[in-house]
Parts: structure tokens; sequence; C-alpha cells
């Protein structure tokens, strides 16, 4: 398809701090290229503002290429949009109609206020994992070689599934409980499935389980809203072996 201008309106929540009250401001941008990423949309948006002495809009971006998931934002009531399988960074303005009106705001949740318009603080998901995802079985010597701890091929290809999490929080944005419950059982996941991470699985998922909680985020009331915005496509059950590894690490810590 033949990329286009298109003229849209944007409705953007604004917000100076974390203590400051934000709001929804409109702006209008003309010839936008239909072929222009989202994040490019905005750049142009922001050199408009600049050029207008305004400030320009506060988003976060690195990768811009679906591998970081910081460029997370909540587009027209969806986590990264109106696309499936992606991130902000990867949805195209092809995806919007000449003069629609498109609401962007950053994520909804306590657990990740904001620090300035579209950019949240997301360091509880980095509070979660140094809890316990990780392992400590040494490396030092003599490289061990791979065939002497065999690991079945599904378990291997779940354990990398899991892995493909990259922390956005579009399963958190998409929960009405404000549940983090997806991210956390991938995490226990790409562990529990290997047997380097069986040394420190009871100690992982009551560390982990238990940050989650002190973080505030919420549980998980089994409606999948999760699984389906969750860019990277990370599956349910992983949030079905947390609940598994959790009860079976009480039990024991409990005899």
């Amino acid at each position: 398809m033949a990329a286009k201008n298109i003229n849209i309106t944007l409705k953007i929540w604004r917000q100076k701090s974390d203590k400051a009250k934000g709001k929804i401001e409109t702006y209008k941008l003309n010839d936008v290229s239909t072929a222009s990423s989202f994040l490019e949309m905005l750049d142009q948006l922001n050199e408009q503002l600049i050029s207008e002495n305004k400030e320009p809009v506060a988003f976060d971006h690195d990768c811009r290429e679906g591998i970081c998931g910081m460029c997370s934002l909540y587009i027209n009531g969806r986590p990264h949009g109106p696309d499936t399988g992606i991130t902000t960074c990867q949805l195209h303005m092809r995806m919007f109609k000449d003069g629609e009106t498109i609401y962007v705001e950053p994520w909804r949740s306590v657990a990740f206020p904001v620090i300035k318009d579209l950019i949240v603080d997301r360091s509880s998901f980095d509070r979660i994992q140094q809890a316990g995802g990780f392992v400590s079985i040494g490396t030092s010597g003599n490289t061990i070689d791979a065939n002497s701890l065999p690991v079945p091929k599904a378990d291997a290809d779940n354990a990398f599934d899991a892995a493909t999490c990259i922390g956005c929080g579009a399963c958190v944005a998409a929960c009405k409980n404000g549940s983090a419950m997806l991210f956390v059982g991938a995490k226990i996941s790409q562990f529990a499935l290997l047997p380097q991470g069986r040394v420190e699985a009871s100690r992982r998922a009551q560390k982990m389980v238990a940050q989650m909680d002190e973080e505030g985020f919420g549980n998980c009331s089994n409606t999948g809203a999760c699984e389906v915005e969750c860019p990277k496509g990370i599956s349910l059950e992983n949030i079905a072996r947390m609940n598994r590894e959790y009860l079976s690490a009480k039990i024991v810590s409990e005899e």
C-alpha cells in the first residue's frame, strides 16, 4: 500500500511530575506520513511544539525495534495501540485514518507512577526481578558440556518462550486489577523449566510473589487480557506454573 499523508488530532496526557496534577491536552498535526511509526509521529509533533516555543511531550524509547519495551503507551484504550503482537515503536500510522482523533496516555497503574507526561517509573519490575529472578550456580572454572544437563526440547522451548518477555508492562496496563502475574509468571517459568533453576526454585517463587504484592500489583482474575495485549505472546500457562511453584514452595517451607 502506497504511503500517504493524513491529518490527525492528538489527545495527549500531560503531567509535569509525579506530584503535579495531569490533564489531557489537544494538538493538531498535519501531513503525517502513513509510512512513519507512531514514535516518529510523536517526534514530528515535538518538532512542531518546539518551533512554537512550547514544551515537547516527554515519552520513553530506546531501541525502537520492539526489543526493550520502553516505548510503552496506552493508545486509544489499548496497550501499544490498535494492532496485535507489537510494541508502540512497531505501530505505524497506516493503522489510523485521516481526520482521526488519537488518545495517548501513560500506563494506568499505581505501581507504575508517572514521572512526566507519558513516562512512567517501572522500577517495580526491576525489584521483583532482583528478589529472585536469577541463579547463583557458579560459572567459574572449565566450561560445562551442554550435554551434561540434558533438557527435553519441549521444556527448552517453553523456557525460551517465557524468556522473551521484555517487561514492557502491557499485561499490567491491560488488566482491570493491574496484575503483574503474567510478567512474574514468565520470569519464574524461564528458570523453573530448566535444571539450573531448580536449586533456588522455592526461594525464587516466594520472594518474587512477595515483592509483587509489596509493589501494589493486583491479583489475576483470569480474564486473559494480559495474554491478548502482550507484544511477545506470553502464555497464561506461565501464571499457572507460577502458582504451582509458589504453592509447592509454601508447602515445603511449612513442613
